[in-house]
């Protein structure tokens, strides 16, 4: 359980980062399958990208600051990616 606990932590704040920018991005048309999907893959990928995401080392604890801020950058940002790109497929 100790090593999915940053995973956990990741998932959760990158659903949060990208249901903050699906609600800020009023033109960006999408459903909430979409918004949960991005954010919590965005937010792996950014704590990742941030090296929060080993779940060997975690020594630091799930709650630190490259999983929070990461995972909440991360899933805001996908979500913007992805918002942008069903709304060009709506055109």
């Amino acid at each position: 359980m100790e090593a999915l606990m940053p995973i956990i932590v990741q998932v959760i704040t990158g659903i949060l980062g990208g249901q903050a920018v699906g609600a800020a991005i009023s033109s960006a048309v999408m459903g909430q399958l979409p918004k949960i999907l991005s954010g919590a893959i965005g937010g792996i990928g950014g704590a990742t990208i941030l090296g929060g995401a080993d779940p060997v080392a975690v020594s630091d604890g799930a709650l630190s600051l490259n999983n929070i801020l990461g995972g909440a950058g991360g899933g805001a940002i996908l979500t913007g990616i992805v918002g942008q790109i069903m709304k060009a497929m709506n055109k």
